[in-house]
């Protein structure tokens, strides 16, 4: 374990640097050197067990350091007690201290042909180098050796233009290795079994082929390796839905992520039907079947937690893509004070949900959270004493506690008919997944009339439009004045990454020019993400809900009448302290939990109308 004092990653050379450049302190310091000798024994067997799992052939020359060792301590940054101290912090002071940039390497930039293609994975293990894409006529290369010169110089010789170094984590580096070659093998391999041009035109174009070519099975390995590398990769990057699009030459890849979708791969057009036939297998739907649109679901693993998949096919002018929307339970139950409510709204939509019977409506668009709200209120009243059923379409997360019944016309199972068959099954609460049209309200307002309450959705902009949602579908004013408990809008903006969130200051003029009531005058403190590792350069780090909690008063019930005017109820509800998703926003945007960006993109729309 004696170092030699040239070698970068000595380890008082490492230790100096962090102490310069604020990471670590001189008493942690101290601590590093006491323990490291145990530690990295601990270090050097957990990797020796590892490396019984590389193929053979594959050399990884990644030496123990005391970087290993400080990571593994999992020590306090010196500059920021609340922050570890992680190994991309460690490089990023070893790269200032060696006059090299730091990159983390974000997956999603990757070019996977250029990583693959240029230096083959033996070298890229052997050396611990990754080539990360091609800037100003340069090779960009991320390594965590900036030094290793004889390696830099054999990359130059083989791909014929000057190479920049970048310095990265190691663990990053040999993550990427083995998810884009893996990835990249795979797909090369089930190429193979394809020959000749590309023909496959999908359902726009029709094309004779003389000479049959049979088609590579859903269960090959290779297929097999890639479909798992898509869902693993979506987990990690927190996705939420996967896009595989067939064009004319090729197969897209893109992900959903904090709502905004990302293009991860652009892959060979010839594995699009094997790739759709293994997703097609895995959700049990008609692998035959091409022309029509199927519906189906995977349940896996993601790490301790099991996670449902919900999967859906449709024809598209070259052939059939297909959506993925990851229903992760982590995010779908979810304590109903994390929602994102404020402390009336909170206490207002309690009350509605508490009440023996009656109907509480959630609206919003498509993908605005509705259905996190209703999962993680029905999970907040289930009780061993309490019957809660369900009419979805689909069931999007199956849990025990709950009757969930699918919504299947095939075979006369419609929103409408099966209320009334719930019914006789002495349910306490029901929940709808929506109100879709006069024959579905109909029924659940009987429910909700009859003893039972009843939670269900509607597509309205905001809380009030709600009631006159009710009115325009055929629903009588006296049944809505009968059953109805209360409306909630919600929305969704993105939270500001905690890493690297920043203050700033504007004046409340400026704000208002952009349609937000401010309460003061003069300046104000906003906030937002500058980018970071964490939030790969986004500013943004998951997302919360906005809400707008709308109780159906005595007075609202006078107003709902056969001429029922939205700016009247709109009015009343304010007279009765209604605080609007842009007023709810406007407050998370002020207490740093979003930005002034977000609060725009996602309420103005809602303010014009």
């Amino acid at each position: 374990m004696q170092k030699n004092i040239l070698d970068p990653f000595a380890d008082k050379l490492v230790c100096r640097a962090l102490i310069k450049h604020g990471q670590i302190s001189r008493d942690q310091a101290k601590e590093i050197y006491q323990k490291k000798d145990r530690l990295w024994e601990m270090i050097e067997k957990n990797k020796a067990e590892r490396l019984k799992n590389i193929p053979a052939g594959v050399k990884i020359i990644n030496p123990t350091t005391i970087v290993d060792v400080i990571v593994a301590l999992k020590l306090n940054r010196a500059d920021n007690p609340s922050l570890e101290l992680d190994e991309d912090a460690v490089f990023q002071s070893l790269a200032l201290e060696w006059g090299q940039s730091y990159q983390k390497i974000d997956p999603l930039e990757l070019d996977l042909n250029l990583v693959t293609t240029t230096i083959p994975r033996s070298f890229a293990m052997k050396h611990l180098m990754l080539p990360i894409g091609i800037k100003s006529g340069h090779l960009i290369v991320a390594t965590s050796n900036p030094f290793n010169t004889e390696a830099i110089t054999d990359i130059k010789r083989v791909c014929h233009m000057p190479v920049k170094t970048v310095v990265s984590s190691k663990t990053d580096i040999i993550r990427i290795i083995d998810e884009m070659f893996g990835f990249k093998r795979s797909i090369a391999q089930a190429e193979i079994y394809f020959t000749g041009p590309v023909v496959d035109l999908g359902n726009l174009e029709q094309y004779v082929r003389l000479k049959s070519i049979d088609e590579l099975p859903a269960n090959d390995q290779h297929i097999v390796n890639a479909v798992n590398h898509l869902l693993s990769y979506a987990f990690d990057q927190r996705a939420s839905d996967i896009h595989i699009e067939p064009k004319r030459e090729s197969l897209l890849v893109r992900m959903r992520i904090d709502g905004v979708l990302h293009t991860v791969y652009k892959l060979p057009k010839k594995v699009h039907s094997a790739i759709i036939s293994r997703i097609k297998n895995l959700s049990r739907l008609d692998m035959a079947e091409k022309r029509r649109p199927q519906d189906g679901r995977i349940k896996t693993d993601k790490g301790d937690a099991e996670v449902e998949i919900r999967v859906s096919t449709v024809p598209v002018a070259f052939g059939e893509k297909v959506v993925m929307r990851i229903m992760d339970p982590q995010i779908l139950f979810q304590d109903l004070e994390d929602l994102g409510f404020t402390k009336l709204d909170f206490e207002r939509y309690n009350r509605m949900i508490q009440r023996p019977h009656g109907m509480v409506l959630v609206c919003g668009p498509t993908g605005s959270g509705k259905s996190t709200t209703l999962y993680s209120t029905l999970r907040r009243l289930s009780t061993p004493q309490i019957n809660i059923t369900t009419i979805e379409d689909p069931i999007e997360m199956v849990h025990e506690e709950f009757n969930q019944i699918a919504v299947q016309p095939a075979v006369g199972v419609t929103f409408s008919t099966i209320i009334r068959n719930i019914l006789r099954q002495d349910p306490d609460i029901i929940m709808v997944g929506e109100l879709r049209d006069l024959d579905t309200a109909q029924n659940a307002i009987q429910a909700a009339l009859t003893g039972h309450l009843v939670l269900s959705t509607l597509h309205t902009n905001d809380a009030p439009s709600a009631i006159i949602r009710l009115l325009d579908i055929g629903i009588p004013y006296f049944l809505v004045q009968a059953v109805l408990t209360g409306c909630v809008s919600q929305r969704l903006v993105r939270k500001i990454c905690p890493k690297c969130i920043e203050s700033y200051e504007i004046a409340t003029e400026e704000l208002r020019r952009m349609g937000l009531e401010i309460r003061m005058s003069g300046n104000v403190t906003l906030y937002r993400g500058k980018g970071c590792l964490q939030c790969r350069g986004t500013g943004y780090f998951g997302r919360t809900s906005v809400y707008e909690v709308l109780p159906y008063s005595k007075q609202l019930r006078k107003l709902t009448t056969l001429e029922t005017d939205l700016m009247a109820i709109t009015h009343q509800a304010k007279v009765e302290k209604l605080v609007s998703l842009r007023d709810n926003a406007i407050k998370k945007m002020l207490d740093g939990v979003t930005s002034l960006e977000d609060v725009l993109r996602v309420t103005w729309e809602h303010e014009e109308e």
